[in-house]
């Protein structure tokens, strides 16, 4: 016989009364963001040794480099639907798990395959995670100017973790093992898991509101996952080979083709993985292209300056990790100021106004820093302050740029789009600017595409 009972109404969204106090739950989220930066900058110092203890050349030792950031974007898409299907809180558990175990198997391996396919896994568990910390933001903060304000932090977590990993991998590596390195995202890893259920809000639309909101286009998934994969590895192997070399070509090529079929199902797909309309706005599209460009600055600086001051100078992984201690100041003290200039000036502004600096640091490192004859003092420490200081306004001015206006329910989408320029910005202008043959020239590239973006920036409400 049937029940006549009537169906348990589904529960309630959270209010904001309901959900847990914002501040320690920003704080977690705002942890593992930067680990999952961290993560992706922490072999860059000690890479050499690795080479070395491993016995890699150098085509392994790119890909070793690479392959994180190649899982992370290519399936960051994908992160942000699942988390906007099963909400934030579950997936972002689910991707610190994979994270957490990736982290903890990779300082055991004793070779290259074991080491590189933890590094493949952990970019697959961050791809999770970012997407979700970024939709279990939106449910925190509500209101629209709360989201704003919380985003202009955001933004500079990035860079942040970039520039930890930077100086902490050189200490760790020169004080013990660059396997060591992996002890903070197992750390940080093992503490969110614990408090994640004790301080984040359990955001699933299928007990918020008793249906799933989303489908989960995998068709879209595949093409954009293996297209971005396969276009990013093909950009990342002209380090070590020519652009019409095989190598290069059937990667990148086979990669652009599938992410051409991709924008095409996507317009007439009925819940279309990256709908068309999100990218269209004039804002998110001036947000999207700083962060890019400002993630490919930052990133590029860190990238040559460790191998000229180890190369060319002779320095210790230690010391070159110093070299960046003036770095993380200016960046950290930027990154205070940069909420209040948004506030008062406004994103678009503040936007233009750290890529102009950031363009006078990248053009003061160009002429005089990279030569091993400059000294230190005179030479890179100027662009060495002014470089973070505008990277930290504009990630954060972009950052609201970017993501203002996005309804909750999309909140993991914007989370995906955003981390993927992110991390797409710095391989495909990375490869673009080697081509110029020098490291001198492709900074003084790279800062005039910032001042070309500030004035663009300037003009953005």
């Amino acid at each position: 016989m049937l029940s006549t009972k009537p169906a348990p109404a589904p529960p309630a969204p959270p209010t904001p009364r309901s959900l847990p106090k914002a501040a320690p739950a920003f704080a977690l989220l705002g942890t593992v963001q930067a680990t999952l930066i961290f993560t992706l900058a922490a072999l860059a110092v000690p890479l050499p040794r690795i080479g070395a203890e491993l016995r890699l050349d150098r085509a392994d030792l790119i890909l070793l480099s690479a392959a994180y950031g190649l899982t992370f974007a290519g399936l960051l898409l994908f992160g942000g639907r699942l988390t906007d299907r099963y909400g934030g809180r579950r997936t972002l558990t689910t991707g610190l798990l994979v994270f957490g175990v990736a982290s903890a198997l990779a300082p055991l391996a004793a070779g290259y395959g074991t080491l590189l396919a933890a590094r493949f896994t952990q970019g697959l568990g961050a791809a999770l995670v970012a997407p979700a910390a970024m939709g279990v933001l939106r449910a925190l903060y509500p209101a629209p100017a709360a989201y704003s304000k919380a985003m202009s932090t955001w933004g500079g977590l990035a860079v942040l973790g970039a520039t930890a990993g930077n100086l902490l991998s050189g200490v760790i590596s020169a004080a013990a093992s660059w396997r060591w390195t992996f002890a903070v995202p197992v750390t940080v890893t093992a503490a969110a898991l614990l408090l994640a259920p004790r301080l984040l809000p359990d955001t699933a639309p299928e007990r918020n509101r008793g249906r799933t909101t989303r489908g989960l286009d995998l068709p879209g998934a595949l093409l954009a996952t293996t297209g971005i994969t396969l276009a990013s590895y093909g950009l990342v192997l002209t380090d070590a080979h020519p652009w019409d070399s095989p190598a290069v070509l059937l990667p990148l090529l086979v990669g652009l083709t599938l992410l051409a079929g991709f924008a095409r199902l996507e317009r007439r797909a009925p819940d279309p993985l990256l709908p068309p309309a999100f990218l269209r706005d004039r804002r998110r599209g001036v947000g999207l292209a700083a962060v890019a460009l400002t993630a490919s600055g930052t990133a590029g600086v860190f990238v040559l300056l460790s191998l000229g001051l180890q190369e060319g100078r002779d320095w210790s992984a230690l010391r070159t990790s110093g070299a960046f201690v003036p770095f993380a100041v200016a960046l950290l003290l930027a990154g205070r100021a940069a909420g209040p200039l948004i506030r008062r000036y406004g994103a678009g502004r503040a936007t233009a106004a750290g890529l102009g600096t950031g363009a006078v640091g990248l053009g003061l490192l160009a002429a005089t820093g990279l030569d091993p004859a400059t000294p230190y003092a005179y030479g890179l420490l100027p662009g060495l302050l002014l470089l973070p200081a505008g990277a930290a306004v504009s990630f954060a001015g972009a950052s609201v740029l970017a993501t203002e206006g996005v309804p909750p329910e999309d909140g993991g989408l914007a989370g995906g789009v955003l981390n993927t320029a992110m991390e797409l910005g710095p391989t495909v202008v990375f490869a673009a600017v080697l081509t110029l043959g020098t490291d001198t020239a492709s900074l003084a590239a790279t800062a005039l595409g910032f001042a070309a973006l500030a004035a663009t920036a300037a003009r953005t409400k």
